[in-house]
């Protein structure tokens, strides 16, 4: 065995839980010079450690690693090529223990648990101009708009079930890979006008039911689509095509797998001690001893890693509420917690939350972090300085629960409730929000995004074009799960992929049309995106028409003004009086109800001129047609011009 020390610094920071990269030296190491790895492992409680391999039965013997500080941190170097598999052999107080390493970056593909030694990566990026590009824009101001993607089931090739098959072993012949992701998706992406993707977790995962949100390896990109330099190549062509990757991270909890992070060296380790902490039961997983300082750098440097060696544009952090509040699953007197000030405050998770954002934007600027929370905790999205947890976005998740009840309402009781429409904006700019309909809503019997429409099979598709419509032109990036740009019948089906095939029949070809449509138009008007986040951006022109079930709104930016109308009910109204900002011709210049996109065509071609009429105080209006469960936008062509006046 040869051993290289660990510095005073690195070991300084790591238990002090100021590294943030940490993964610079713990985990396997290859050093190809050499020809020799480097094992580094932090386990405190151990008597002794160990690396398993094939070649020693995975007993450790011959390969025990040295104790190289009081705090817990073991290393050994050997003669271990890259490819090799291995574990961590601890001897503990409950017995002997094998497990994963927590820094591994590769890891065998379920059932299989082993960490695999990677050699250093040698990819060569092609994303220069991108990231030059990225780093120069002020995201606030510029277009967001994501599909969020399961990379198990956008697509699955067609293979036949072999008997001596195992279902995972079926499961794996189905997946497409990341470098055919790479071929198929990114175009298509491009192609439907997104501007970003959103990756369910990529981190390795024991099950795949789990989606990617129950981890074990956070270090490793899931084996199950190839290696880490294959994902690479698939982010790196987003990139080529200007289009952005995030992934969605999960510091809130990991999952209680032998082989993973519980009880790492025979006692709570990455986890709380006190089981009432611990112990997220709805969930069946552990929480993170956010106090711990080598847990804060064990997180932090994760966070820095996938945005430094993968080039990722941001993180959704998952589950923050269950960070944030010590009872979130404690819903009687026996099982609620307090802090020392006798709150439900998670003080520690909060901290480090704040710390965790501070770094991220010390090390990556212009990145994207986003709380997918669901708490009223203010200031998610404020600065830490001032009281705030740091994040730069928040999912708005009670616009999405407010508008999908609407949406699902019959027309004819949908103006008993036009509160649902309306409210989301009384909060808007309290945070920099997400508008999301993500893959959440969508499964277990929540019904598809076309399902939940009321009516016939028409109405059903009438009203999803105009739920896209209202989201893509309210204050606020977009999100949307892939398949619902289709007009899916059927949940998403976890274990299947999209149901393309749809596509063969007009109603899906024109939902997936005008999708498309939509998200060119957002492209393309700076005033559904510029002034997002400032109250300057966005005016009501009738927030209160319950009667008829009508909004109207302007969009703005410091170059245009967009005038919005959406009918939420299955009439038609003609000569619909909408005021307008000026005495001015105006043009519709998108309708959702155009006969492409399956609708009923009730569109408007010729100019409309605005005129005054004094029994509305003398207000600019133009009389038009709206379209049924339609949205028509608006856009001024000129001043109309006084008799007189010279051209």
């Amino acid at each position: 065995m040869m051993l290289h020390s660990i510095s005073e610094l690195d070991q300084y920071l790591f238990h002090q839980g100021t590294h943030y990269e940490s993964y610079q030296f713990l985990g396997a190491h290859y050093d190809k010079n050499k020809e020799q790895t480097t094992f580094t492992v932090w386990a405190p409680h151990a008597h002794q450690v160990a690396v398993g391999l094939d070649v020693n039965n995975w007993t450790g013997e011959g390969y025990s690693l040295k104790r190289v500080t009081d705090a817990g941190l073991w290393r050994g170097t050997f003669k271990v090529a890259p490819g090799t598999t291995y574990k961590y052999v601890l001897d503990t107080d409950g017995g002997r223990l094998l497990k994963a390493d927590p820094y591994a970056r590769y890891a065998q593909k379920r059932p299989r648990t082993a960490s695999i030694v990677e050699a250093p990566s040698d990819y060569e990026w092609q994303d220069e101009d991108w990231l030059k590009k990225r780093d120069k824009t002020n995201h606030f101001k510029a277009p967001i708009n994501i599909y969020e993607v399961h990379l198990g089931t956008w697509r699955k090739r067609e293979v036949e079930k072999q008997a001596e098959w195992s279902v995972d072993e079926y499961t794996d012949h189905t997946y497409y890979t990341y470098r055919e992701m790479a071929e198929e998706m990114v175009p298509y992406v491009k192609e439907m006008g997104y501007s970003h993707v959103e990756f369910l977790p990529v981190t390795e995962h024991p099950f795949d039911l789990s989606w990617g949100y129950q981890v074990t390896g956070y270090y490793a990109p899931t084996s199950r689509f190839g290696s880490p330099d294959d994902f690479k190549y698939l982010i790196d062509c987003f990139h080529q095509a200007g289009i952005g990757v995030i992934m969605d991270w999960v510091p809130a909890h990991f999952c209680k797998d032998a082989h993973g992070l519980r009880l790492f060296d025979g006692k709570p380790l990455y986890e709380y001690a006190d089981p009432q902490r611990a112990d997220k039961r709805g969930w069946g997983t552990l929480t993170f001893d956010f106090g711990r300082p080598e847990i804060q750098s064990f997180l932090i440097s994760n966070a820095n890693y996938w945005l430094s060696e993968f080039h990722l544009d941001g993180l959704r952090v998952d589950a923050v509420h269950s960070m944030t509040d010590l009872n979130f699953e404690n819903y009687t007197p026996e099982t609620k917690i307090y802090n020392n000030e006798g709150t439900s405050e998670h003080k520690e998770a909060i901290a480090f939350l704040k710390k965790l954002n501070t770094v991220i934007f010390d090390y990556h600027p212009h990145v994207l972090m986003m709380a997918e929370d669901s708490s009223d905790m203010p200031m998610i999205t404020g600065p830490v300085d001032k009281g705030g947890l740091g994040f730069n976005y928040k999912w708005d998740l009670g616009f999405m629960h407010d508008t999908l009840d609407y949406f699902e309402l019959p027309q004819e009781v949908r103006r008993h409730h036009h509160q649902h429409l309306t409210f989301p904006m009384m909060y808007r700019y309290n945070e920099n929000y997400i508008l999301p309909f993500s893959h959440d809503e969508v499964v277990h019997g929540k019904l598809s995004m076309l399902d939940k429409m009321p009516g016939d099979q028409w109405q059903k598709f009438a009203n999803l074009r105009a739920l896209y419509g209202y989201q893509l032109t309210q204050p606020g990036k977009s999100l949307l799960f892939m398949g619902s740009e289709l007009g899916l019948y059927s949940e998403w089906k976890d274990k299947e992929e999209i149901d393309w095939f749809i596509l063969k029949y007009p109603y899906h070809h024109g939902m997936q049309k005008y999708v498309k449509a939509l998200n060119e138009f957002y492209l393309k008007h700076s005033a559904l995106f510029a002034l997002d986040y400032e109250p300057e951006g966005f005016e009501w022109i009738d927030a209160d028409n319950n009667e008829q079930s009508v909004i109207s709104y302007i969009r703005r930016s410091e170059d245009e003004e967009l005038i919005i109308v959406i009918n939420m009910t299955g009439q038609v109204y003609y000569d619909f009086e909408l005021k307008v900002p000026e005495l001015a011709g105006y043009q519709e210049i998108f309708n959702s109800d155009a006969a492409e996109y399956g609708g009923s065509n009730q569109i408007i071609t010729a100019e409309l001129f605005a005129f005054k009429d004094k029994n509305q105080g003398y207000k600019s209006i133009i009389k038009t047609k709206l379209p049924p469960f339609g949205m028509s936008i608006y856009q001024q062509t000129g001043k109309i011009k006084k008799v007189g006046e010279s051209k």
